[in-house]
């Protein structure tokens, strides 16, 4: 009898994408095949990740905890808190105290892997993709990039804020000059044509893991300019309007509960005053940020579109599992606000790019779009990413593998909370292999904190993680503790109370309601829950008067 072939495994990652600009996920944007995906998989509607991008990233291919897995704070934090250099968890790339999923997939499964996109998990070539088990690598190496590979200040030395590195690109092991990128260079399209071709190139015999990390949405706000011309005019009642449109539909769509109650939408200090407060020039440029964001979301969309026409062509979708999700919640800082980089950035866009309204959108202008279009999307939610609150970690997410049982996707939404550290034991329950912990190429690792979805979207399971299971982030100082539907939540000033909330996100998702006085026995509880996670864990707490000026998020007005 012929052994039974494993399946493939295919990643998407978007880039700050909000939880509602989807079409599947009540989004007013084109995105016909990821809405595809969804109405033949499951959309997950509690699926969680940490609050910002590279911390995400560690879970995924670890299927564990952040502060275990090497990137107990971004690099970039790290680099400028003393607080954090030296401390286990907080090296600032994937550390070897986990063992990465392409490594696994690959030396316990046979496995081909591929990479195409951001990597932000280490920088220097002993960190790169290839060295942590992928075998065909197309990288962005940090957080950040231009869509089109315009790199004026990374080539002239300016691009310390964006920590630009001497190498941001490298294919295999090797670094790749700006100069030697494929040309013309967009960035969704061409992360699409690399992993395709490796794909074409691979063993044909073996079982591959492709991983593909967009860089869209990501600022600069950058698209072709046809795809923007599409939503002209689309956004010119502002971000208000939109965030009402969003909600209307998430209830339609049962993404929503009936009433919501969405949490207030919030400005940023250093901010213009916002929507409401802007002149008319200022709402062109506004909401002309919207439609480039918009733009790149429908492309990204396309090039999906390519690659789930490659599998089947091939004939390999239907042995294939499909996840799709975002990074964390949409991106909402005011980057020219922010202490860190907010004076030399602006510099550097003045020297260097055209921010003109006719110009934006081409890869010689530099703009993001702000908080309230980023709340328009994170509704009902609060704030967006880099904010522990629901609005920087719940995101869109969608899984399709045919082997699922019908009653478990075909449309289905799927409310079980879920987390990106699941994704690795996931992967590796599908294809029959056991974590290698305690060890894995000859160096001690850790379990994961993950757990398989196999048991519920095989419909043998009623949850993936059982209400009495705990979960905790942390990020810039920021503390929050979840078991079953009960949140306690820390956010230190300025940036919030520096005092302890409580919310039950069954009936309260946009995290409203503080419960902390008329339940304190179950406040008490979960604090207690935070306390073990942190040692557990190795989170470092730093004073706020430890931290580098421009660290902590901006507070609220």
């Amino acid at each position: 009898m012929s052994e039974v072939k494993k399946p493939n495994f295919l990643i998407i990652v978007a880039d700050d994408l909000g939880f509602s600009d989807l079409g599947a996920f009540g989004g007013e944007i084109s995105t016909p095949n990821l809405d595809r995906l969804a109405n033949e998989g499951a959309r997950l509607t509690s699926f969680h990740t940490a609050s910002a991008c590279s911390p995400t990233r560690s879970m995924l291919m670890s299927g564990t905890d952040n502060h275990l897995a090497g990137l107990g704070q971004m690099a970039e934090t790290t680099n400028r808190n003393a607080g954090f250099r030296g401390k286990p968890g907080y090296e600032g790339v994937l550390n070897d105290r986990v063992a990465p999923l392409p490594a696994i997939l690959k030396d316990l499964g046979g496995y081909s892997t591929h990479m195409s996109g951001k990597w932000h998990l280490g920088l220097v070539p002993e960190a790169y993709p290839s060295a942590r088990g992928f075998d065909e690598v197309f990288a962005l190496l940090p957080g950040a990039g231009n869509h089109y590979a315009y790199e004026p200040a990374h080539r002239a030395g300016e691009g310390e804020p964006l920590k630009f590195m001497p190498a941001l690109y490298c294919e295999k092991e090797r670094p790749l000059p700006v100069e030697e990128l494929p040309s013309p260079f967009y960035s969704t399209e061409v992360f699409t044509s690399k992993l395709i071709a490796q794909l074409k190139a691979r063993d044909q015999v073996k079982p591959f893991f492709a991983y593909l990390a967009y860089t869209a949405p990501h600022w600069p706000l950058q698209a072709p300019a046809p795809y923007i011309a599409k939503y002209k005019g689309r956004y010119d009642a502002g971000p208000h309007a939109l965030r009402l449109a969003r909600l209307e539909q998430l209830e339609k769509l049962g993404l929503a509960p009936k009433g919501v109650v969405a949490h207030p939408m919030v400005g940023i200090e250093g901010g213009n005053g916002g929507w409401e407060k802007m002149t008319e020039e200022e709402r062109k440029i506004s909401s002309r940020g919207m439609e480039i964001y918009a733009a790149m979301v429908e492309y990204m969309d396309e090039q999906i579109g390519r690659v789930f026409t490659y599998l089947e062509e091939t004939g390999e979708l239907d042995n294939t599992f499909v996840f799709f999700s975002s990074d964390n919640g949409a991106e909402g800082a005011l980057l020219e606000a922010m202490p860190l980089m907010g004076d030399h950035l602006q510099k550097i866009i003045a020297r260097h790019y055209d921010n003109s309204i006719d110009n934006l959108g081409n890869g010689n202008s530099f703009i993001w779009y702000g908080p309230e279009w980023a709340q328009a999307s994170t509704a009902p939610s609060a704030m967006f990413k880099a904010w522990i609150t629901e609005g920087g970690i719940r995101c869109p997410a969608i899984v399709k593998y045919p082997s699922f049982h019908p009653s478990r996707q075909e449309g289905v939404l799927a409310p079980t909370f879920t987390t990106m550290m699941d994704v690795l034991p996931t992967l590796l329950d599908l294809a029959g292999i056991q974590h290698p912990a305690p060890e894995f190429r000859g160096k001690q690792v850790l379990p994961p904190r993950g757990k398989s979805w196999v048991p519920y979207f095989s419909n043998t399971s009623e949850d993936v993680h059982d209400e009495n299971a705990v979960h905790g982030w942390e990020l810039f100082g920021q503390q929050a503790i979840r078991r079953g539907n009960f949140k306690a939540l820390f956010l230190p000033l300025p940036a919030g109370t520096g005092q302890w909330t409580l919310y039950d996100l069954a009936v309260d998702p946009g995290e409203t309601d503080n419960l902390a006085s008329t339940k304190p026995d179950i406040l008490k509880e979960m604090i207690q829950h935070w306390v073990e996670y942190e040692a557990e864990t190795g989170t470092v707490l730093l004073n706020p008067e430890e931290w580098a000026p421009g660290y902590m998020p901006q507070a609220w007005e």
